[in-house]
């Protein structure tokens, strides 16, 4: 895989407590250098989306740990939209799913995804859920016609493993994300069945793929 289409397929991200627009700025500033997307905190969308218009732009619903109401991730995913957003990585509710009540897990991601045009990734936190869980968590994405899962939100301990992505493809597009900081580790994952990769390390995974 070259740089070009590499970078396509990288989600370079930024969501950390603690981010400025300085460092949504540097963040969309490798992006579109490099043709990489970017990830950012939904307050930062609107002047993002005008500091960087020909930047994919993925924000982030819930996050990070998904027990936000449904009425609230809803909002907060329109809010997102119309501020410029390309496309929602939202967190599902962690504990509903272990409660067993899958059904409200599907609610919840459904009245995202019917609440936006564009496309909703569903962050299910693997290294939280046991394998069954995991299939739970992927068949609730496919019912609420989701249109990808994504490993984690990188504020849980554990990320991406090629095991959860493999997984993970069974169901839908995946994003791994949490753990990949190189071009070797991105390849894994590819090979595993990722269509993307969210990484703060975006720079780094582009940058040690083949130039052709």
């Amino acid at each position: 895989m070259n740089r070009a289409d590499l970078a396509a397929r990288i989600d370079h991200t930024v969501l950390g407590p603690e981010t400025t627009m300085a460092d949504v700025e540097a963040v969309l500033d490798d992006a579109d250098e490099w043709g990489m997307n970017a990830c950012i905190p939904p307050c930062y969308v609107g002047e993002a989306s005008e500091y960087a218009p020909d930047v994919l732009l993925a924000t982030v619903v819930g996050f990070p740990h998904g027990q936000h109401t449904t009425t609230a991730k809803r909002e907060e995913a329109v809010d997102a939209w119309q501020a410029g957003a390309d496309e929602l990585d939202m967190v599902i509710n962690v504990g509903r799913l272990k409660a067993g009540e899958d059904e409200l897990v599907t609610e919840d991601i459904s009245e995202v995804v019917a609440a936006v045009p564009i496309p909703v990734k569903v962050i299910i936190e693997t290294s939280l859920l046991t394998e069954e869980e995991k299939h739970r968590a992927c068949e609730a994405a496919v019912e609420a016609d989701a249109a990808f899962v994504k490993t984690a939100t990188g504020f849980a301990d554990g990320g991406a493993t090629v095991e959860d992505v493999a997984l993970m493809a069974e169901y839908l597009p995946v994003k791994a994300s949490g753990g990949v900081g190189s071009y070797d580790e991105a390849v894994a994952m590819f090979e595993a069945g990722a269509e993307r990769i969210g990484a703060s390390s975006g720079v780094d995974i582009v940058a040690g793929a083949p130039e052709e």
